[in-house]
């Protein structure tokens, strides 16, 4: 444990900044997971929409330091690949 202040300090700051950084984490897993199943039901509109969310979160993780900012270019490029491929096989 912890004996000197500063030391005492930086485990309540690093308790803090956990969970902030869990919760921001888990916002971005939810916002996959949504688009994903809306992806797999084959609902265009509502996959569009869902993209625009899940897109926004994804760039507000990179800005926060969740996430590498190639790894969320990854994502985008794979999910709008899907959501495209479903788009021209609806039309």
């Amino acid at each position: 444990m912890a004996n000197h202040v500063s030391s005492l300090k930086r485990a309540r700051q690093t308790v803090t900044r956990t969970a902030v950084n869990r919760a921001n984490r888990s916002r971005v897993r939810g916002s996959l997971r949504l688009l994903r199943e809306a992806l797999a039901k084959g609902d265009v509109k509502a996959a569009q929409a869902q993209y625009r969310e899940t897109v926004s979160t994804l760039d507000k993780s990179v800005q926060k330091g969740i996430f590498h900012s190639n790894t969320v270019s990854r994502y985008k490029s794979r999910l709008n690949a899907r959501l495209k491929a479903l788009a021209t096989a609806k039309a």
